[in-house]
């Protein structure tokens, strides 16, 4: 992996988790996590199915309700705003299971990516922009995303989240149902997108693979945080090996 060029920032964090806790029903999905994210890091959180990865990331973007705890981006609450809103002011998701739009053409996907925006010509060079990037794309701007391969439907989301010019990129499970081949060319786009300046949160079910581009991460169990640390630290601590690394 090459070297990291950003270094954790020493002001505010960009993303402050404080007491977090969601519900479903009657069941506590999240119990009182604290999570941060500096500008320019990659942070990655790992845990078992079930542990409440995802639920952090739809809380983070405001898809589903929070019982309590608070949400700081940038310094400004977003804890009661609607999703619509925090994609505005930069936080960008690109969901598991990538729910493209699988009726409409590549090209129709990553213009809803920009449906915040209002600068066409703005859009217009983005679009293109993302072509440069996911080449796969450019050759199939035309077709319907639904026969696109699973790669390339993770390639439209991850292209698509870009398209509202976020500043924090939530990914969720980029990897899953992947080839090894295609594994490597979304983590090497990653990469290119944490260098180029996007502080991404990864959620990832390769949790060797996460550690290995992550600077932090944060360990999930039973909607706890139960471990945290510089993600060199966590790939060498054995409750973590036993645990998730196999």
């Amino acid at each position: 992996m090459p070297p990291n060029p950003h270094s954790p920032s020493m002001s505010s964090p960009l993303l402050k988790i404080q007491q977090l806790s969601v519900n479903y029903g009657g069941i506590q999905a999240l119990q009182a996590i604290d999570l941060e994210i500096n500008a320019g890091e990659i942070v990655t959180l790992i845990g078992a199915n079930g542990a409440g990865k995802t639920t952090t990331l739809k809380a983070i973007s405001r898809i589903i309700g929070i019982h309590e705890g608070h949400i700081l981006y940038n310094g400004q609450n977003i804890t009661r705003q609607p999703a619509h809103t925090v994609m505005k002011v930069g936080i960008a998701h690109s969901p598991e299971g990538r729910k493209i739009l699988a009726r409409q053409t590549v090209l129709d996907n990553l213009e809803l990516g920009a449906y915040v925006r209002s600068d066409r010509l703005g859009i217009k060079a983005d679009i293109e922009q993302q072509f440069l990037t996911f080449t796969r794309l450019a050759e199939r701007r035309h077709q319907l995303a639904g026969t696109l391969s699973g790669g390339e439907q993770q390639m439209l989301a991850i292209a698509r989240a870009l398209m509202s010019r976020p500043k924090l990129l939530l990914l969720d499970e980029p990897s899953l149902g992947l080839a090894p081949t295609i594994v490597r060319e979304i983590f090497t786009i990653i990469q290119t997108l944490h260098t180029a300046g996007v502080t991404i949160l990864l959620v990832e079910q390769n949790a060797t693979l996460a550690l290995q581009y992550a600077d932090r991460g944060y360990v999930l169990e039973a909607g706890h945080i139960t471990l945290a640390g510089a993600a060199n630290q966590l790939l060498n601590d054995e409750r973590v090996r036993k645990a998730y690394l196999g």
